[in-house]
């Protein structure tokens, strides 16, 4: 049997392909999107369904949420919020596997930030 190695792609739809992807890559880091293969560090990933009416990727037409690993959330947080880029944040969401935050970009898609736990080994 064969067995699954890792995530080769995350495609969604938008209005302006263009410029998000550059925001993509001036707010995140994530290299020109559009046109290239970005190279991600190895670590965790969480493949995870939820219910069809949960209120955590918030507008209820919401069918995905990305969630993104960075090494620093504080200083995430801060850059992002320098930028002008609403950064939310809730006790709730921080759980033993690490700590989060939410961002949306300017299509209005949710994107969490994950810091994984080292307590937990995810780190």
């Amino acid at each position: 049997m064969f067995t699954v190695t890792g995530i080769g792609g995350f495609f969604f739809r938008a209005k302006n392909p263009q410029a998000l992807a550059a925001w993509y890559e001036q707010h995140l880091g994530i290299s020109d999107i559009s046109r290239a293969v970005w190279q991600q560090q190895a670590g965790p990933t969480i493949l995870s369904p939820f219910s069809r009416d949960t209120e955590y990727f918030g507008r209820p037409e919401q069918q995905w949420l990305i969630n993104l690993r960075v090494d620093d959330l504080d200083a995430a947080m801060a850059e992002l919020k320098a930028a002008g880029i609403a950064v939310e944040t809730r006790a709730e969401w921080d759980s033993e596997v690490g700590r989060f935050c939410r961002i949306h970009d300017p299509e209005g898609n949710p994107i969490e930030l994950w810091q994984p736990s080292e307590a937990a080994g995810l780190a």
